[in-house]
């Protein structure tokens, strides 16, 4: 009996390259179908050395997709917003997506997606500034309307609601930084209110696990998550995993928003949004379901002792 496919878009990403690293460890009744868009990077070679398919697919391109999703028992889709920082752009990608895993007859579809902010906060709602003339967290927005589309095309889809990376520390220059008098301070916008995180490979992980389940969460959406912190909090884990003390310095979202690099108002109504509407986001991430789709999920501690070296200070 043939194993049955999984086409993982984003495959040499975060989410991506996690869930195909889960699929071909594991094995089992499935096998990863990797869809990158250079099939001769160094990344995609890693990928093949797992055993993976490695095919070529951009999800600019529709029929490129429908031909690497063919025969595809199930598909995971996912954008890449910061490629490009385009909430258009994204909406067409996600489009694609569906169009291509409807033309393959996919038998389990999972999108991920985040929340549509503009169900909490209207667009005349001042408490935070309207970007782009239509959106409140763009990168968010973008996402979370295009949730009806694979609705509206009948795919059997579960929608996977991921959390703050804790990778972002690394890569999106959001951990501690050294301030004028040689200490270190943690700048989030989220004052004592709690966010939820994990790790990009337990993202994977865990979305392996909800294709293990069959049927189980079809029409669902699964928000994934390994911790609840505030700010505080992350704080003194960098202390015990740097080894030297990291304050929590809260500042507000006006003051985040003017930092002036690129998407800092984005990510500055982000971080408004989960300290303004905590009880809600909090609900929709479910710690101990993650663990159970992912008995090794790691908390932010576990995290932090494996990847401290690599947190840049400066």
């Amino acid at each position: 009996m043939s194993k049955k496919i999984i086409a993982v878009v984003g495959a040499t990403g975060a989410q991506g390259g996690g869930l195909v690293r889960a699929i071909q460890r594991e094995g089992g009744d499935f096998v990863a179908r990797a869809v990158v868009r250079d099939t001769g990077s160094d990344k995609a070679k890693a990928l093949a050395a797992l055993g993976a398919e490695v095919v070529a697919g951009d999800v600019d391109d529709l029929e490129s997709l429908k031909r690497a999703f063919a025969g595809a028992y199930g598909t995971y889709c996912v954008t890449f917003y910061w490629a490009h920082l385009s909430p258009e752009r994204e909406s067409a990608q996600a489009r694609n997506l569906a169009q291509a895993s409807k033309h393959a007859g996919a038998q389990h579809v999972i999108w991920s997606t985040l929340e549509d902010t503009r169900k909490w906060v209207p667009l005349e709602d001042q408490r935070m500034p309207t970007l782009m003339g239509k959106y409140k967290v763009p990168h968010f927005d973008a996402k979370g309307e295009v949730d009806a589309y694979f609705t509206e095309l009948g795919l059997p889809v579960t929608f996977s609601l991921a959390s703050f990376y804790w990778e972002n520390f690394i890569f999106f220059g959001s951990g501690p930084k050294v301030g004028a008098d040689g200490t270190l301070s943690l700048v989030l916008p989220i004052g004592g209110k709690k966010i939820t995180g994990i790790g990009a490979e337990d993202i994977g992980k865990c979305v392996f696990g909800v294709f293990k389940k069959g049927r189980e969460y079809i029409g669902k959406s699964v928000g994934l998550a390994s911790d609840a912190l505030t700010g505080a909090e992350i704080a003194a884990a960098f202390t015990r995993a740097l080894g030297k003390e990291v304050k929590y310095d809260p500042v507000p979202p006006d003051v985040f928003r003017g930092f002036g690099f690129p998407g800092a108002e984005d990510l500055g109504n982000m971080y408004q949004f989960y300290a303004d509407f905590e009880p809600a986001l909090l609900a929709s991430r479910d710690i101990a379901l993650s663990k159970a789709l992912n008995p090794e999920l790691e908390s932010f501690d576990a995290w932090l002792k494996r990847n401290a070296s690599r947190i840049p200070l400066a």
